[in-house]
């Protein structure tokens, strides 16, 4: 027996009967021989780990365009504060935590610089929408070809819209992302002086709790206690209640702020440029993305892939490369 048989006996032996075994996976898109020391999850979180996407969210931005300091999070502390959450529930619940990971880890490869407004940007643009969970899974399928297994690839595309994810990890995610992002982005929110900490409704502080710590444990608790009584990811009527309160209060106050998203016009605008460029100029594209291309993508889809997998910094040099003349690069940098 290799290492990989006897992770695989251990999970048959501990992990709950509505766990997600990674023996029972329905495969990848492409036969691999297994691995000796590794389960196919445990496979799939290290190939997240090791692709060029995942290194990339550490220079994308989360909800701050272009912030000033050193402690607002990026796509990459957001993702791995997911994957915290995720993996604490999955472990109380005995469900598969390497499952979790991978899922927390691969969601958001996808999306695009300068947050939700380079998504906003390219949608509007593209004739053919533009959805980070949908990048998300196109990225591990077609422009890194991660060849993960049915249930990551699943748990990324579902961790937000309307599907919901075939596996108990799956939907951990979906709940976790909010956890995560909701309270982190006070966080950012109150540091970046866009909200004061006494302008959160008192009665949802009283319910959720008064800091960033007792918040994100009431809400893990609620979803550990719910799973233990029903086998099922959700949490209890009350706590979801005030949660979903204040995610509208994070938006009206933050995410729909002209304080938090000042540069978000100038993002969005940015970022169209140079889709339409790439259109106008397609033989400017990279050769990778001009395989895509030669393997029947569309020009629009390749453009996106392009633009989406850019760093807030990248998109920036290639703008200013694209669209501004060198003496005045020399004077704005002077």
């Amino acid at each position: 027996m290799n290492i990989r048989e006897k992770l695989e006996n251990r999970e048959r032996k501990l992990l709950s009967e509505w766990a997600t075994l990674s023996t029972a996976s329905r495969g990848r898109l492409k036969p691999v021989s297994p691995c000796d020391n590794r389960t196919d999850f445990q496979r799939d979180r290290d190939r997240i780990i090791h692709s060029k996407s995942f290194r990339r969210l550490a220079h994308k931005t989360q909800v701050f365009v272009s912030p000033e300091g050193d402690h607002y999070r990026a796509r990459l502390t957001h993702t791995l504060e997911v994957a915290q959450i995720g993996r604490t529930i999955a472990r109380a619940l005995d469900l598969n935590e390497d499952l979790t990971e991978a899922i927390a880890l691969g969601h958001d490869l996808g999306h695009t610089p300068f947050g939700h407004a380079g998504e906003h940007a390219l949608n509007a643009v593209c004739p053919l929408g533009f959805r980070h969970n949908e990048q998300s899974l196109r990225v591990v399928d077609r422009l890194e070809d991660l060849n993960l297994t049915w249930e990551v690839r699943d748990g990324i595309l579902c961790h937000t819209g309307p599907k919901r994810a075939d596996t108990p990890e799956g939907r951990i995610i979906h709940f976790a992302d909010r956890i995560a992002y909701i309270n982190h982005d006070i966080d950012d929110a109150i540091r970046g002086g866009i909200i004061r900490s006494d302008e959160i409704p008192e009665r949802l502080l009283r319910a959720l709790g008064r800091t960033h710590g007792q918040r994100i444990d009431h809400l893990v608790i609620s979803m550990i206690d719910y799973g233990e009584r029903f086998h099922e990811i959700g949490m209890d009527a009350e706590t979801l209640q005030a949660m979903l309160e204040l995610r509208s209060f994070m938006f009206e106050h933050v995410y729909h702020s002209m304080n938090a998203k000042g540069e978000e016009q100038r993002a969005q605008s940015m970022l169209g440029s140079l889709y339409q460029y790439f259109i106008d100029h397609p033989e400017e594209l990279p050769e990778d993305y001009q395989r895509l291309r030669a393997e029947g993508d569309t020009l629009e889809r390749v453009s996106c892939d392009y633009i989406a997998c850019m760093t807030d910094r990248y998109s920036i040099s290639t703008y200013r490369r694209l669209f501004i003349p060198k003496s005045w690069n020399k004077l704005t940098e002077s």
